[in-house]
């Protein structure tokens, strides 16, 4: 049985937490990776440079819109999408564990996880602007 009382905070923990992640992860590409260099990884995985700048734009905007709670759930799935893209693109082929060398697919698989049950929990408490109720 869920709590009515306490689930919309729930969510608001996990939106804002998994924001806060998002722009660690935009924070890496820039001052890790540097640009050019994520440009060229994304090179070396036969991805358009176009590709590179799109999931920068999307990790920014969609952990502040997760922060913020800004239609939250609905950027959510996108970004649950990037992770799994992740898996299949670099992270899969490393094995299980994410401290193998390259880094292994449980953490994106989890993220995405995480993603996958704020769609479903919805935006939470303080949010902004709230995704419409689905169902």
């Amino acid at each position: 049985m869920i709590n009515s009382r306490t689930a919309p905070y729930a969510a608001l923990l996990l939106r804002v937490s998994l924001g806060i992640l998002f722009l660690a992860h935009v924070g890496l590409k820039f001052f890790v990776f540097s640009i050019p260099g994520f440009v060229g990884f994304f090179g070396s995985l036969g991805l358009p440079a176009i590709a590179a700048y799109l999931t920068i734009v999307l990790e920014l905007v969609g952990g502040i819109a997760l922060i913020f709670g800004i239609y939250a759930s609905w950027v959510a799935i996108p970004l649950a999408i990037e992770m799994l893209g992740t898996i299949v693109m670099v992270h899969g082929a490393n094995g299980w564990l994410f401290t193998n060398k390259g880094g292994g697919w449980e953490y994106p698989a989890f993220w995405a996880v995480a993603l996958i049950a704020l769609f479903l929990l919805g935006d939470g408490a303080h949010a902004l602007r709230p995704a419409p109720q689905r169902g």
